[in-house]
This record gives structure tokens, sequence and C-alpha cells, in this order.
């Protein structure tokens, strides 16, 4: 088993070396997820509409 002290300075070494986001990569990045998000949900809501379409008119057709 190792050595707790010499463990935490090791951790403590490894978190120094830790490259942070700048802010405006952070901003960039959450903004990137957003759009993406908009984009995929638009895409499903048309998705959503064009198989309803068809299934009602499938429906209507079979009765």
């Amino acid at each position: 088993m190792r050595n707790p002290l010499k463990f935490i300075q090791e951790v403590k070494q490894e978190a120094f070396k830790v490259t942070w986001p700048t802010g405006k990569e952070t901003l960039q990045g959450t903004l990137m997820v957003v759009v993406m998000a908009v984009i995929a949900s638009l895409f499903f809501l048309l998705l959503d509409q064009v198989l309803k379409f068809f299934l009602e008119l499938l429906l209507k057709v079979s009765f």
C-alpha cells in the first residue's frame, strides 16, 4: 500500500498540470451544444410530423 501523504502530493502535482478552458472556449462549447440540440429537436419534430401524416393517411385508406 502506498503512503497516503505521498499520494496526496502526487494528486496535487497532477492537478496543477490541468489546463482549464477559457471563458470564451466555454461559451463557444455551450453555444454549440445549444444550437445542435435545437437543430436535432427541429429535425425530430419534422420527422414526427411527416410520419404522423403518412400514418393518418394509411389509417384513413384502410377504413
